[in-house]
This record gives C-alpha cells, structure tokens and sequence, in this order.
C-alpha cells in the first residue's frame, strides 16, 4: 500500500491484537465499534475530532441520527464511518465528505475485504484509492 503516515480505524477493531498488528505499520487513531468489548470501549473513544493539514477530521463508528445532526454544527471537512460494512465516498449537502472503507476483517456480512487509502493535503482529500483485498 505504500508509505503511510498513520491508519485511522473507524471501529469494529475487534481485538488489541489487531491494534498491536496496525502500529508495527503506522500510527494508529481509532474509535470503537458496536462489537467492540468493554476493555477496547476504555481504550478508544466514540467518536475522535482531530485534524490534519488543514482537514477538520470526524472518526466514528456508526453515522447515527445524533451524529447527523450534530454534522450542521460541528461541520467536518471529513467524516469517516464504518458500521455498515458497505464502502462509500460522497459529498453530503452540507459540503462533508463522506467516507466509508467498508470491511477488511474476515467476520462480518461483507462478502469482499475492502479498505481506503488517501493523501490529506493542502486542506484537500487526494489520491483516494479504493483497494479490494479478495474474498471474506
């Protein structure tokens, strides 16, 4: 996949192996998923605000109706979600753009591995890749 500065993991991590495994590559900034168990709840937040050249950056698991509602506030350049296991990359109404990698796990009810790779840039989203990593 080539150079990367950090992973971001939108949830459903599953294990603090899979956490151990994604650092030995990058930095890893990720939140909690629905499947995720207590201890992992402890270790990684909701929802992580952050932001990287310029890009105002939402990472959470599910794109819930609190989370829509707080987008007219709150407002990111970006906002990366999981949950539904279904890849996605569209620009809302607001001008948010929306980011779903889909699932690179192999459980689930995805039937290929999927996942995302981009530059964050002079405030922009570029070279936004989708990459298909074969069968669940």
């Amino acid at each position: 996949m080539g150079d990367r500065d950090e992973i971001w993991h939108a949830g459903d991590i599953g294990s603090f192996a899979v956490t151990q495994g994604l650092r030995a590559w990058a930095p890893l900034v990720a939140c909690y998923g629905n499947i995720d168990d207590s201890e992992m709840r402890a270790a990684y937040p909701e929802h992580v605000h952050f932001e990287r050249e310029g890009v105002r950056i939402w990472l959470t698991h599910i794109f819930s109706p609190q989370v829509k509602k707080q987008l007219k506030t709150e407002k990111p350049d970006l906002l990366i979600y999981g949950h539904s296991h279904v890849i996605k990359a569209e620009r809302d109404k607001l001008g948010v753009f929306h980011l779903n990698p889909g699932a690179c796990g192999r459980q689930g009810f995805h039937l290929v591995k999927t996942m995302l790779t981009f530059e964050v840039q002079e405030r922009r989203v570029k070279a936004l890749r989708i990459h298909d990593l074969g069968p669940r």
